[in-house]
This record gives structure tokens, sequence and C-alpha cells, in this order.
């Protein structure tokens, strides 16, 4: 239902006008553009009226004396056309690119300040159709069709006071003509509009399925879906054709009709012109000059018909890179903080004050911006700096939620978590991810070498330290055994190397920071036994003197945290140590010994195998 109305909302230039600060540096070529084109258009609605004086002075008198002066006032006029066109171009080609930039630049640099849930919300394929596709069709309109539309503005309001001048009785049949046009476009403007809107919803979700169809590609082939897919891709993209099939004969028709009255009034014209030149109410000249107008104002109707349904189609777009540009984020720091602490991109880092790793969740009670129950309900805890708390529970009971807000990713609906006893709005947001280490459950590498995504964590590291790291949690050795060393180029994404590779490189990286509240997403769930064991002997030499947060899998890696928590459809049901958990007899002891149970299945068929 909500689709339904976005897509029916009719034209508003509330979101046009919401860009217009975000181009700025294209403005300059815009109006350069803009301006030359208007005077191009002086130069075509004068050149039929010269053209009638040429008509009446010599053709019709049979005279050349004095042509000379016309033939270099032409030449003249060729020569400031030929000017005003490259001047007309270099402003729209710059323009073009400086918009598309500026435009890309502020979609990237919201969705960069954007919260956490806005991400986990919004598919990757939708956010890349608004800064790719949305933004380059915004970008061209703006070079191009907003200067051409200006320019048939003035053609077309030139060419009737150039008529009216000739002769009013003649540019009164052609007037005719422009009620008609309006009450056109404002039938067909709304219709074209939903079409559109409805198009790019449709295209949004064929990026989508590519993106999903390329980056899941491994798995659709171990479990033979690729008919599968080919049929649910098949589908979106039908949907997106027919949509589109229906957008073109919306214009086909509506194109079509404003050619029609021009060319209905460029034949009345014509008739009436011919009997006023045989009346003598008008000169042989001006009725060449007024049917020069009439079929300049034929072309000028088409293309202004066809430039204003393309400026309407390009609503939804608009809409889209506009909603993107100016989404809030849900997570924000007072005006007061800002001005102390600075933000992400301007941080005052004189004024922060060092951490010690104190979390205090106080009367907190959390439930997701989408609504639904209420996830967390008047928990209290402290954590004192040094401490190690573990999460554990079933996949999906919301283990992840706790440490979402003592990371501040999200705010709690009522109550307040205090960061060594300061509430941690009090702060800024980077001053608090600065001290915090994460090491996900997906480990995320960007394009670059193995150095470089290590260095991520810390951007003034040396490579001494960078190598150190990476010793600490056993990750020289991938270096070791690859060509190129810390040179090497990690892939897209990591792709060039195993996940458990990635999950070692993700583990020196946050390492390097220096983390004092450091948190592991059960982050040694993709790699061997092996590797389990040498990050478990490094991240509890590094954990010391940390406030550590650990979500665990594997309840025998968190036997020594201080405060367990056990998490069970979003709500905490048991907290102690290890050894009180285990005597309540409760859902831990449960957990644990179904799980030591199967450890031990496996170790017997791995022995009786042998």
């Amino acid at each position: 239902m909500a689709d339904r109305h976005e897509q029916s909302k009719a034209f508003s230039l509330k979101p046009w006008i919401k860009l217009i600060p975000t181009v700025k540096k294209a403005w300059p070529a815009f109006w350069l553009s803009v301006v030359s084109n208007i005077a191009l258009a002086f130069i075509d609605f004068y050149l039929p009226y010269l053209q009638s004086q040429v008509v009446d002075k010599y053709i019709t008198a049979g005279s050349l004396e004095g042509f000379g002066g016309y033939i270099a006032w032409y030449a003249l006029i060729g020569v400031m056309q030929f000017t005003l066109i490259v001047l007309y171009f270099k402003g729209c080609m710059q323009c073009e690119a400086w918009s598309c930039r500026d435009l890309r630049d502020a979609c990237f640099v919201n969705l960069q300040k954007l919260s956490l849930d806005y991400h986990n919300t919004t598919s990757a394929g939708h956010s890349l159709s608004r800064v790719m596709s949305d933004t380059s069709k915004i970008s061209e309109m703006m070079a191009w069709t907003i200067s051409d539309t200006i320019w048939g503005f003035a053609y077309i309001i030139g060419v009737f006071c150039m008529m009216a001048r000739l002769s009013f009785r003649l540019a009164i049949t052609l007037l005719v003509i422009a009620p008609i046009v309006v009450l056109l476009t404002f039938f067909f403007q709304k219709r074209l509009i939903v079409l559109n809107r409805q198009v790019r919803a449709e295209h949004s979700k064929i990026t989508g399925g590519y993106n999903e169809g390329i980056m899941g590609a491994k798995t659709s082939k171990t479990l033979a879906l690729e008919s599968q897919l080919c049929g649910e891709f098949e589908e979106i993209t039908s949907r997106a054709a027919k949509a589109g099939i229906l957008h073109a004969r919306m214009r086909a028709i509506y194109v079509p009709l404003i050619v029609l009255c021009g060319t209905l009034a460029a034949s009345v014209t014509l008739y009436r012109g011919g009997h006023m030149v045989q009346s003598g109410a008008v000169t042989l000249g001006t009725l060449s000059a007024f049917m020069t107008y009439a079929t300049g104002l034929f072309q000028s109707f088409r293309w202004q018909a066809a430039r204003i349904s393309q400026l309407i189609s390009l609503q939804a777009n608009v809409e889209r890179v506009s909603g993107l540009v100016h989404e809030t984020p849900t997570v924000t720091d007072t005006a007061e903080v800002e001005a102390k602490y600075g933000d992400c991109f301007a941080p005052k880092k004189e004024n922060w004050e060092p951490m010690r790793g104190e979390v205090t969740f106080e009367d907190v009670s959390f439930t997701y911006p989408d609504g639904g129950e209420e996830v967390l309900s008047h928990f209290s805890m402290h954590v004192p700096a040094g401490n190690t708390v573990a999460i554990v529970g079933e996949t999906g009971a919301g283990k992840s939620t706790l440490v979402n807000l003592a990371c501040r990713f999200y705010e709690p609906t009522d109550g307040r978590v205090l960061i060594d006893g300061v509430d941690a709005k009090e702060r800024s947001q980077l001053w608090l991810h600065s001290h915090i280490g994460y090491v996900l459950q997906e480990p995320h590498l960007f394009s670059g070498t193995i150095r470089e995504n290590i260095r991520y964590g810390r951007p003034d590291a040396t490579d001494e330290e960078v190598e150190a790291a990476a010793r600490a949690v056993n990750a020289d050795r991938i270096a070791a055994k690859l060509p190129g060393g810390y040179e090497t180029d990690v892939g897209e994404c990591g792709d060039n190397l195993s996940t458990g590779e990635k999950q070692l490189i993700s583990f020196a990286r946050a390492i390097i920071a220096k983390p004092t509240i450091f948190v592991l997403d059960e982050a040694t769930s993709s790699v061997d036994t092996a590797t389990e064991q040498m990050i478990q002997q490094a991240t509890r030499t590094l954990m010391q003197g940390t406030t550590s947060f650990v979500i665990a899998h594997r309840l025998s890696t968190i036997r020594q945290a201080d405060t367990i928590l056990v998490i069970d459809h979003g709500k905490i049901v048991e907290q102690g140590t290890h050894e009180e958990l285990l005597q309540a007899g409760g859902a831990y002891y449960a957990l644990y010994t179904t799980q030591l149970s199967k450890q031990e299945k496996r170790h017997a068929a791995a022995d009786a195998s042998r």
C-alpha cells in the first residue's frame, strides 16, 4: 500500500528544490549553458524576421541595392551562432560532469552518516540504483534538458512577439494552440509520473537481483538453483518490461498529439496568410516569415512536449536521490556535542577525553525502529572497565542487540547507556567508535592489499606495527604464503582469500586500533579448530585490561568470561558466571550440555573411523 501511495503522488517541485544546494559546483556551467542558449533563441527567432526584410526589399522589389550590408549582417550572426553553440556545449558538458559528481558524492557521504538500521533494512541494489543510475539521469537532465526547455520557452515567446509585431491578426491564428498544449500536458503529466515510478521501482529490483546473483553465485551453484533464480529474475524483468511499455505508450500518445496541434496551426496559418497576401493585408515577406515561424513552432512544440514529458518522468529519479541525500540518521549527536567534539568528517580530537571502558546499562528498554516486540525491558547491568561479557543464545535470539546499544549503533527506547559514567549521548559517536574494535561474524575486507586492510584500523600505523598486529593473530602466515606478501591484493570484498583468512586479517585490523572496548561477534565461527586456538590465545592476551563483549557460538570459548548473558527470543533469561549458570541448571546448562554432547559424538565418530 505504501508503494502504491508513493507511485500515485502528483508532480512536485519540492524534491527538485531540495537538490539545488547539492550541485553547487555545477551552477556556473549551468548558467553558461542557459544564457548562451537564450541568446541562441534570440538569433533563431530574429533570422526569419531578417528573411522577411530581404524578401520584401530585394526579391519582391527586384533590386539588389544595399544587399551587401545584409550579407555582412548574416555573416556576423553566423559567427555569433558558432560562438554561442561552443559556449553552450561547454557549459552543458561541464554541468553534467560536475552535477553527477556532486550528486554521487552527496549520496555516498550521507550513506556513511546513516545509522545501522538504514543499512539493515535497505538493499544494496536499491542504494546502488540511486547512486549510479538515478544520479546519471538527473545530471543529464540538468545539463541538457532544462537548458533546452528554457531555450524552447524563450523561442516560443520570442516568436509570438515577432509575429504580433509583423501581423497581430495572423498571430492570433497560432495563439489558439497554447491552451490546448497546456491542457494536454496537465492531463498526461500525472499518468507519466506514476508509470515512471513503477518503472524505476522494477529497475531497482533488477539491480538487486543482479547483486544477489553475482554475490551468491557460489551458493546458487552448490544448491543447483540456477533454473529457479533465472525464473525469478525473468519474472522481475518481465514486470519491468511491461511497466516500460505502458510508459512508452503514454508518451507515444502525448507527443504526437502535440505534433498534430502544431501541424494544424501551420496549415491554418498558410491558408489564412495566403488570403491576407492577396488582399494586401500583409506582404509576401511577412507570410514567408510566418511560415518559418509556424514550422519553427511546430518543431519547438514537439521538442517541448518531449522535454516536458522527460522532466515529468524524471520526478521519480529526483525523489529517490533527494530522499537518499536528505535521509536523516536515527542516531545523531546534538549540536552542543558536535560543537565540542566535531563530527565524523571534522573531529576535534583535542577535546576528546580518554576512555577507561566502563559500560553501564541503566534501566534500558529497546524496540527496533521498525516496531514489533520490545527486545529489552528495563535492563540494568554494570560492566567494569576490563571485564568480559559473553552473550550466548540460539541463532536469531537477538544476541547483537546489547552490543549494538553499547556501541551506540542504536539508541535505547528508554533508559541510558553510560560510558565511563557519562551518558553516551553526551559524547560524539566518533569518539566512542574510535575506541571500539569490532570483528564481525562475516568479515568484510576493502579492495586493496593486506597491509592496507590492516592499516584501516589505524591509518597512521607504521609498517612494523601492521606486521606486529598480523603476527599477534597469526595473520602473518597468510602474507608469508602469498607471492606478494603484505602487498597482495585481496580482491573485491576480499574474494581472493578464504573466509578464515579474511577473519584473521579483520582480527589484525581490530587489534592494531588498540581499542578500549573489544567486540567479537561470533568471530571464530568461520575458522578451523587449529586457527581458532591461535586466535583464542592471542585474544586472551589482548583482552586483558580491555572491556570485551563476546557474542559466542562455541560456549567452550567463553568459560573465563566475567559475566555470561543468555538471550532467548530477544530477552535476557539468565545472567552469571560459567560455574553459576551450570549450577543453576537452566537455559545455559541445556545449551552447554547439548553442545558438549555433539562435540563428544563428533570425536567418537572420528576415533571410530581411524
